[in-house]
């Protein structure tokens, strides 16, 4: 698997392609359960949304949810229509996404750089680190990103074909949705770089083929009635402001500046967001100095534009203006994920050119060598942490529960997808046997192979050596992610407290409900909130017609101690308040990964 010569080494590609994102993406589905905080809490919404036949006011727990652009939320209640409501059923929409965005990183960059360039971009989409660590919650940033790259690809496609004039409708109606799916920061994301692409290449002058009145229209047509039909839904009043307030000024505005009613979101410092990307785009971020270098060699400013120059420029400043965007406003993690498949591209243009070249001029490739023996080393050197992982956990017993074996000395990392990581303990290594076993055996084995056939001078077969290894790590890191089930979701209580439930029996979770949300999306029971009128659920319960769920201690006592059985969910790091509350008039129901449910009444 050298050299893409004829279709059938092409298609042997593409097939590998497809059964890795299958192994990543869909066989990850199914399980774990869906985890507290946003991933059961935009289920909920989506669920919500089937129930009570409302698809322009959001609600969770039968309260109005208003911050979210709604398209996410209608893909996976039209899954749970067709499949039912299920973890795979809301999963689902995220793994199409991904799907999708494979795909077009595949036709994409094989019309630009070449059919080894287009399956390494799919290859990359399909493994790297940050694809899969920011689809296992339900966020929209995969469907986001789709559309977005799907808009930049029609915009260079119109741009190189001058008759194919449905590409520039296609940019206007895939930017629409991309509103629909995360608000007005699509717009800065699609439009500051097509502005600065349009100066930089001097296309501006084409302004006459960019069907600006129609194109302007058809946007208006998809992106402004669900807009205009939550802001009559949801309206301004005397006692709190309105749709329009909430999600222009509060969600977007004044969270871009730190500033957002309550403050919940906090900013990465800027060495450690700018370094990150390293371990996002991992592992084939070792090949970005192949990109920079190939890219010096070919972008030229002035000289005439063909597909893959005008790809090359797009994918810069598509690049370049999402990074720093984001880096001057509050961030997560995964907000820069719709840049990533402009970066693959660039990445996979530079080291399908660098390996072609090394084939047809029968040099072992310096700067491939290089690159690879680096990677191999820093594989290795996570196999042999793992390996004395495993060493020093070896008398030690399997613990059922992990989350009974952390750490709880880190809360201030959590705010990091790999926070949970600084909590390991041995015993709790204790747990994560099989998947440590697992990741062993994919980077030594993978390792070895790509070194051997880099060395050979294959560097095709070098290259998806490496995606392999990488696809069997994140099969490992799914794996534990199912072992920590019961830290990250309180599914277990859900299925043992739902047994048990009365019609009259009342639920409630101590504080914040997103530290118990999976109770509200899995139990078949309305949930209450004792001191929870927070965060999400803040806004909501402004309206006159918010339910009556939100309880405060003087409230909730004379609950407790009625004849009425109360089951009162307590996360971990709220039990010291919780104990001081109910002293000794409480019992214990159960308890999973230092979480309890206390209860009045057997």
């Amino acid at each position: 698997m050298d050299a893409l010569t004829n279709s059938s080494s092409r298609l042997l590609c593409f097939l590998v392609v497809c059964a890795l994102f299958l192994a990543v993406f869909v066989g990850s589905a199914f399980t774990p359960a869906l985890q507290d905080d946003v991933d059961t809490a935009h289920a909920e919404a989506a669920r919500e949304m089937l129930t009570r036949g409302d698809f322009v006011t959001l609600h969770i727990n039968g309260v109005r949810y208003l911050e979210k652009a709604p398209l996410m939320y209608w893909l996976v209640a039209c899954s749970y229509q067709q499949l039912g409501v299920s973890d795979f059923s809301t999963r689902l929409p995220i793994v199409a996404a991904m799907g999708l965005l494979v795909l077009l990183g595949m036709k994409w960059g094989g019309r630009a750089f070449g059919p080894r360039a287009g399956i390494y971009t799919g290859l990359f989409m399909a493994t790297a680190a940050g694809c899969f660590l920011f689809t296992r919650v339900l966020i929209p940033e995969a469907i986001l990103s789709f559309l977005i790259a799907a808009a930049f690809y029609c915009l260079v496609s119109a741009l190189d074909e001058p008759d194919a004039f449905w590409s520039w409708y296609a940019v206007y109606a895939l930017a629409a949705l991309a509103v629909l799916a995360k608000g007005l920061m699509a717009l800065v994301v699609i439009g500051i770089p097509i502005l600065l692409y349009l100066v930089v290449t001097g296309e501006w002058r084409r302004w006459r083929e960019f069907r600006l009145f129609s194109g302007f229209l058809l946007f208006l047509l998809i992106a402004a009635p669900w807009h205009i039909l939550a802001a009559i839904r949801n309206p301004e009043s005397a006692n709190h402001h309105g749709f329009l307030w909430f999600y222009f000024v509060n969600e977007q505005y004044l969270r871009f500046l730190g500033k957002r009613i309550p403050h919940d979101y906090n900013k990465l410092p800027p060495a450690l967001y700018w370094s990150l990307h390293l371990v996002w785009l991992f592992p084939w971020s070792f090949f970005l100095p192949l990109a920079l270098r190939r890219l010096v060699m070919n972008v030229r400013p002035g000289k005439p534009m063909d597909f893959a120059d005008r790809t090359r420029w797009i994918c810069i400043l598509w690049a370049s203006v999402t990074l720093t965007f984001f880096s001057f406003s509050t961030n997560q993690e995964y907000y820069t994920f719709p840049a990533y498949l402009a970066f693959f591209l660039l990445i996979a243009a530079g080291l399908s050119a660098e390996e072609n070249q090394a084939n047809e001029a029968e040099r072992r490739g310096y700067w491939l060598m290089g690159t690879t023996i680096f990677s191999v080393l820093l594989k290795f050197a996570a196999a042999a942490a793992l390996i004395a992982g495993l060493w020093q956990s070896r008398n030690l017993p399997f613990v059922p529960d992990i989350g009974e074996a952390l750490s709880q000395t880190n809360t201030e990392d959590y705010t990091l997808s790999m926070g949970h990581i600084l909590d390991l303990t041995g015993q709790s290594f204790a747990a994560l046997r099989l998947p440590a076993i697992v990741a062993v055996i994919a980077l030594i084995l993978g390792s070895i192979v790509e070194l051997r056939l880099r060395i050979k001078r294959m560097h095709l077969a070098a290259t998806f050596a490496l995606g392999v290894t990488m696809a069997g790590f994140l099969v490992a890191a799914h794996l534990a992610l199912i072992r920590f089930d019961p830290y990250l979701s309180s599914h277990v209580l859900a299925e043992r407290l739902k047994p048990q439930l009365k019609p009259e029996d009342h639920v409630v979770i101590y504080g914040d409900q997103a530290s118990g949300s999976s109770l509200v999306y899995y139990l078949p029971h309305q949930v209450e909130l004792l001191n929870g009128r927070t965060t999400s659920m803040w806004f909501g319960s402004t309206f006159p017609d918010a339910p009556k769920i939100f309880l405060d201690d003087a409230g909730f006592l004379q609950l407790w101690n009625s004849p009425t059985r109360v089951f009162l969910f307590v996360p971990d790091f709220e039990q010291k308040k919780a104990n001081e509350l109910l002293g000794a008039n409480k019992q214990l129901f159960a308890t999973s990964s230092g979480k309890v449910i206390y209860t009045n009444h057997n």
